[in-house]
């Protein structure tokens, strides 16, 4: 069968999570982190627990809560986790892509969860390759995993800087050992990454603050670009694995990805697209009745355009909370409604208005495009499509699932052609500058490469999002999965 989905909306790649909680059940309180994540992957979920001595991998298909059940959480003894939720954005969506990666020499053992790509990861496997090291999967993950576990015995702190010095692109990373929990954070920081505290002793390290509340943590601090945190038996410890080469947090985490009830770079995430939602409604102003969010993300913004316009926000649309990837394959004309999976319009709500549809991205245009004949269809006069991303005019080599530039509609089309293509009766887009100040940032701190085709971190010239998946395929080992293996101390 083939892996179907009905959106074009930009995915991410994964969530990460790590739990320090002596005398607690680890397992229990990451399964509550990584449900909060669960919007960073729907395709795969895993654990790896440690009682101290001996490490325990739980990881399938599916949601968190189809992973995981009260039987395989007690099967994972232990007061140390790290957690994955994936979205592959290279390699394929089966059971061997997913993590947490489990990895073992001489010198040890180790399980690590990584968020985003590494856009040398060719070279770097036939470098260590060349150097004796075996690889079990094409995944850059086990790279990383490689590099640290080489290094190990010099110590925490002296193998993250190995792994920074080596490994180029984007990585937020959760690392257990035996007794010792390690996060870090690559030296341009494009994936978020922050620690938390609950009760005397115990830590919590998640891609996004909404990972905090359920397990009752409050924040320490996000990890700056090229920092690490270490906690063990001693306590919790920060230190720096590499100079920062310049801080550059992807801004469509605070568009788009991120759960509006986080907190990014100091700033709620929920008030963030607020204002870049009445920014939008300064630079895009519309003679409408309604401003009509596409739920979820859409809300805050159009909340943030209908103050500043005056013009009342009105629900359009109820979002099915029961839709998530699916891997049955619809017939054809399941494929063509399939929008209204997703969405049900509230017809008596559109019927002969004039409509502000407020939405984050487009990417491809196909989903817009439903959504704008959806609109029509209920009764609504005229569709005024208003987006809170700049245009999408250039592939991601960082982790997010954006198309290849062929196949981004802001790249192959003018603004007026796409807006003919959407059938829109208008069309805008907030513009970089006023997306960044809505987060209230300067500009120099933002991953902008999708937007402005300004790469962080250089990308060589022959680099494609083919290449990538290349270089990620299937090969970790099944035999891993619901085995428990022990693990060397480190």
């Amino acid at each position: 069968m083939n892996d179907v989905e009905f959106d074009d909306s930009p995915k991410e790649e994964c969530g990460v999570l790590g739990v320090y909680a002596p005398e607690q059940k680890a397992a229990r309180i990451a399964f509550f982190g990584l449900f909060a994540l669960q919007h960073r992957g729907q395709e795969s979920a895993g654990l790896a627990v440690s009682d101290g001595t001996e490490v325990r991998l739980t990881k399938g298909m599916g949601l968190v809560n189809q992973v995981f059940d009260e039987f395989s959480l007690e099967a994972l003894p232990g007061y140390l986790a790290v957690g994955h939720t994936r979205y592959s954005t290279t390699g394929a969506s089966v059971i061997g892509n997913a993590q947490p990666v489990y990895c073992q020499s001489l010198v040890g053992e180790i399980a690590v969860a990584h968020n985003g790509n590494l856009i040398n990861a060719r070279e770097l496997r036939l470098e260590l390759e060349l150097e004796g090291e075996h690889f079990n999967s094409t995944s850059d993950t086990e790279i990383l995993a490689r590099i640290m576990i080489r290094n190990l015995h010099k110590g925490p702190e002296a193998a993250v800087a190995e792994v920074m010095r080596l490994a180029k692109g984007a990585y937020s990373v959760t690392v257990l050992t035996p007794r010792m929990l390690i996060g870090f954070r690559d030296p341009t920081g494009i994936r978020p990454l922050v620690v938390g505290k609950f009760g005397e002793d115990s830590f919590v390290i998640a891609s996004e603050t909404c990972a905090f509340s359920p397990v009752g943590a409050t924040v320490i601090q996000e990890l700056e670009p090229g920092e690490m945190v270490i906690i063990d038996s001693r306590g919790i410890r920060f230190a720096c694995g590499a100079k920062p080469t310049q801080k550059a947090m992807c801004l469509f985490e605070l568009i788009y990805f991120a759960r509006p009830d986080s907190v990014m770079y100091g700033t709620s995430i929920y008030t963030a697209r607020e204002r870049m939602g009445a920014e939008l409604a300064r630079q895009w102003p519309a003679d409408a009745d309604i401003v009509v969010p596409v739920p979820d993300s859409g809300i805050p913004a159009a909340l943030g355009y209908s103050q500043v316009s005056g013009i009342p926000y009105r629900e359009g649309m109820i979002k099915s909370r029961y839709i998530h990837r699916t891997f049955i394959e619809p017939d054809q004309r399941m494929r063509e409604l399939g929008v209204r999976m997703k969405l049900s319009p509230l017809v008596e709500h559109l019927q002969g208005k004039r409509i502000v549809l407020v939405d984050d991205s487009i990417v491809r245009g196909t989903t817009t495009k439903q959504l704008v004949k959806l609109m029509f269809e209920s009764g609504a006069t005229e569709v005024h499509v208003r987006i809170t991303a700049p245009p999408i005019r250039h592939p991601c080599f960082y982790g997010i699932d954006m198309a290849k530039k062929s196949q981004l509609a802001a790249a192959i089309m003018t603004i007026p052609e796409l807006q003919m293509e959407l059938g829109a009766t208008s069309l805008g887009y907030l513009s970089l500058e006023g997306a960044i100040e809505a987060v209230g940032r300067p500009a120099d701190t933002f991953c902008t490469a999708c937007f402005s085709g300004n790469y962080p971190v250089p990308v060589p010239d022959d680099l494609t999002k083919e290449s990538l998946e290349e270089s990620r395929d299937v090969g970790e080992i099944g035999t891993l999965m619901h085995s428990q293996l022990r693990l060397l101390e480190i």
